[in-house]
């Protein structure tokens, strides 16, 4: 797509009809001499003047430059060798990126000592041709074992340039155990202040001091000591982005107050992690996604996007609703995902009093959702959210195990006293003909009063995959208890909810694919 883009571009240069007068009076003599010297070609045949005509329009170099550093590091190697201009911004271009992709090995198997070594040398080449000027990214992202000699030697070079983002993603399978990042060739202040992200992945890290303008951290995979990552955010006061995954080390993590500048933070599977205490004042965006941990967030702090996915069967839903509101109450927009609730969504005094948007997603861990919860429940969440204007229910089941409403459809729950004035769109997912669902839609109809559309999804639709069909024709495979339980969920939905849709509401029901989810009885 990169020498498709250059070569369009380089034909609008040559042939634009928009252009000023003077600008085009140029074009004409580009043109006539470019005539001659393909005519002197012709006579000549000198393999030379061959090169020149594909030289491209007439522009000054940093233009070159920079139109050559838009191109991926593979398209960048491969125009040098058809232009003078782009031969020598190759020798300065400023993202070198070191991926299978880039050198031509994606979809070799990594477990291959040939390519591995053919790898080490093509990276050589690049980086001993290269003038070592104006090198913005340094990137190794090479998922194959690479002995540890090269990327030392790799990472001297780096420390030479006056780069902004540094990366060195290994495979997982090195365990943290096969390399070590060496933090001693970054203890000079010049090189170490001058960067602004760094992406660690697959090694151990032992650091010993921050970094000036580092602005971006993102830890995968990687060994690091409770210490050793609070003396690297102590002294990063610049960071504003914290990403760690996978960090099994980690068992408690503390950000100071200092960290002004920290926006976003990300944990995500750090399996032994037990507690979070966070005091940067200006935090606004939050995602967890492990084991129950426990939360401690200063009064200063202004969470206003949060997300938690908690895989251990902790009633994530249930203490989000009793704790959530005193932890971060200036919350607009809340995600939560949980994989078991055995204790029905509380009803308590506290209220998220600037929550807009509300996404719950129930996720069974052995086929089916405990029918022993609620979804009736949920109301009770609802009605501690004043302002909600969006709220999506998702449950993602093989088969369904709760009280079907056809079973008693008789004395259907209601609570008036709940009233949801701002709710305008309600959307459910894995809409199933379970009796208290059926209540949960019906109580919304008849009590959000500002409701515009609901959207009812008989096959659960959390990432808008299952019922859609995609590039290949073919919907994802259900199983066929869940095919039989979204007919009966069209039933429940004609039975029992469309009598209550008002007419100033759109409701739009999704029904399983009838060519790739049909059931025969």
């Amino acid at each position: 797509m990169g020498l498709l883009a250059l070569k369009l571009l380089m034909s609008r240069q040559r042939g634009s009809k928009h252009l000023g007068g003077q600008i085009q009076a140029r074009n004409r003599s580009v043109a006539s001499a470019a005539k001659r010297k393909i005519s002197s070609c012709q006579h000549s045949n000198l393999q030379g003047c061959k090169r020149m005509a594909f030289s491209g329009p007439d522009l000054p170099e940093d233009i070159w430059r920079h139109i050559h550093s838009l191109l991926p590091l593979r398209d960048a190697a491969r125009v040098a060798s058809v232009s003078h201009a782009f031969l020598r911004s190759w020798k300065c271009h400023p993202n070198l990126t070191f991926s299978r992709k880039a050198l031509g090995l994606n979809g070799i198997p990594c477990q291959n000592d040939v390519i591995a070594r053919d790898l080490t040398m093509k990276v050589d080449h690049i980086l001993k041709k290269h003038s070592g000027k104006g090198v913005k990214k340094f990137r190794i992202e090479l998922y194959i074992i690479v002995d540890p000699c090269y990327l030392n030697s790799w990472l001297q070079i780096a420390t030479k340039l006056r780069i902004e983002e540094l990366a060195v993603v290994l495979p997982s399978t090195y365990n943290a155990n096969c390399y070590d990042f060496p933090c001693a060739l970054f203890v000079d202040d010049g090189c170490r202040n001058t960067i602004e992200h760094l992406c660690l992945g697959g090694c151990a890290f032992h650091p010993t001091a921050g970094f000036g303008n580092l602005r971006r951290l993102q830890l995968f995979w990687v060994r690091i000591t409770v210490d050793e990552l609070g003396c690297l955010i102590f002294n990063s006061s610049a960071l504003e982005h914290l990403t760690l995954k996978y960090c099994n080390t980690i068992t408690y993590l503390k950000i100071p107050s200092l960290l002004q500048h920290l926006s976003y933070l990300m944990v995500s599977e750090c399996t032994k992690l037990q507690l979070i205490e966070c005091k940067a004042p200006n935090l606004s965006t939050f995602y967890f996604n492990g084991g129950q941990v426990k939360l401690l967030f200063g009064d200063s702090v202004q969470v206003k996007t949060m997300g938690m996915c908690c895989f251990a069967p902790c009633n994530t839903i249930y203490n989000a609703r009793a704790n959530l509101p005193s932890i971060v109450p200036n919350i607009e927009t809340l995600s939560i995902s949980s994989v078991s609730e055995v204790i029905n969504t509380p009803i308590v005094p506290v209220k998220f009093l600037h929550l807009k948007y509300l996404s719950i997603s129930l996720e069974a861990e052995h086929g089916a959702f405990p029918p022993v919860y609620d979804y009736f429940s949920l109301v009770s969440f609802l009605d501690a959210c004043p302002v909600l204007e969006t709220f999506h229910l998702a449950v993602s089941q093989t088969r369904m195990k709760h009280d079907s409403v056809f079973g008693d459809p008789s004395h259907l729950r209601q609570r008036r006293e709940y009233r949801h004035e701002n709710i305008k769109t309600v959307k459910i997912s894995g809409f199933c003909s379970a009796k208290s669902m059926v209540e949960l839609t019906c109580h919304i109809l008849e009590n959000a009063t500002s409701l515009e559309c609901l959207m009812l999804d008989t096959i659960d639709d959390v990432d808008d995959i299952g019922r859609h069909v995609h590039e290949t024709g073919e919907c994802n495979p259900i199983g066929r208890h869940m095919i039989k339980e979204a007919r009966e969920a069209l039933l429940a939905i004609e039975r029992y909810i469309m009598k209550k849709v008002p007419s100033t509401v759109k409701l739009n029901v999704l029904e399983p694919c009838r060519r790739c989810h049909a059931f025969a009885a």
